[in-house]
């Protein structure tokens, strides 16, 4: 099974890399955008599980359901375990996506505000293309880079404006967590050109357990924890939603338009992230928001058409 997938799964990625399929290039396109929607709901539904987790546990358990759900289809199916070659990549991305990302940005939001987490977001498409051009050689246009720069830029400043404008001591838990989460989707990216992404994913969650079951062992022996609907909902979402079916989608879109154009997709998720806050946390949005929306979308309209 694992070779014929193998065998299927790259020549499909070429014709939509090439541009000979615009139908499998749009919905690529609407996957990666169904990822972007998906990790938009994730930092308020942190938010939601801190009010019954501790930070160490939420990411543990988060971990243990997520791989819980996709080991069960990697058995039910009976997908062979990659090949050697892919275990590092698998142990970038479960490193990156899995642990790090989750942890430092949930520790991060213990004191900062989902806008100003947004922040690291609004930066993460212009450091994963950036990787990606390192780790795999992928060489945009110049006019693909003046778009995602621009683009990067008015969510940063946006994102600022709205958090007032104040650094916090959270800084360094979002830059690293900007790093590693763009290593991770670079990885992810290049592994599901020749593996079906979820199943990228779900080998990387499958790895990681023997990190997650201690981890998760010790910290609910030492956090408390409160089950309320606001804690279980968000539970719930970043572990099936955010940190499976979201990279999921994630990583097909990726393998079929290109890691830096589907990572300019990403602009749109600070915006998102901040409506989703208005809607579920409360927080307020100022008349900034529609002009910044309109020219991330312009923005993400070059970077699209951009030709690498």
């Amino acid at each position: 099974m694992r070779a014929q997938s193998s065998a299927i799964a790259p020549s499909r990625i070429a014709v939509g890399a090439a541009g000979t399929d615009p139908g499998g290039r749009s919905f690529g396109t609407v996957q990666a955008a169904l990822g972007v929607v998906a990790f938009s709901l994730t930092f308020p539904a942190t938010a939601w599980g801190l009010e019954g987790f501790g930070p160490w546990s939420l990411i543990a358990v988060r971990s243990i359901l997520a791989a819980a759900v996709a080991g069960a289809c990697l058995l039910i199916l009976r997908v062979a375990p990659p090949e050697r070659r892919h275990w590092f990549g698998l142990a970038v991305v479960g490193a990156g996506v899995v642990l790090g990302f989750p942890l430092l940005t949930t520790l991060a939001l213990q004191t900062s505000t989902t806008a100003h987490a947004a922040v690291v977001v609004g930066l993460l498409p212009l450091t994963t293309a950036l990787l990606s051009a390192l780790r795999i050689g992928t060489r945009p246009s110049r006019t693909f880079w003046i778009a995602a720069l621009a683009g990067a830029a008015a969510v940063i400043a946006f994102t600022v404006q709205q958090s007032g404008g104040a650094l916090t001591s959270a800084d360094a838990y979002l830059f690293a967590a900007l790093l590693v989460c763009a290593a991770g989707y670079t990885e992810g990216g290049r592994l599901a050109r020749v593996m079906p992404g979820w199943q990228v994913i779900g080998w990387a969650l499958v790895l990681c357990l023997p990190v997650t079951v201690p981890m998760a062992a010790v910290a609910l022996s030492y956090e408390p924890v409160q089950l309320t609907a606001h804690s279980v909902t968000g539970l719930l979402w970043v572990a099936i939603g955010s940190q499976f079916l979201g990279l999921v989608v994630w990583y097909r879109g990726m393998a079929a338009i290109g890691i830096p154009k589907a990572s300019q997709l990403q602009l749109a998720q600070p915006l998102l992230t901040l409506v989703w806050s208005v809607l579920l946390l409360g927080e307020h949005l100022t008349v900034a928001a529609p002009l910044t929306a309109a020219a991330v979308l312009v923005c993400i309209a070059v970077t699209q058409r951009a030709r690498g």
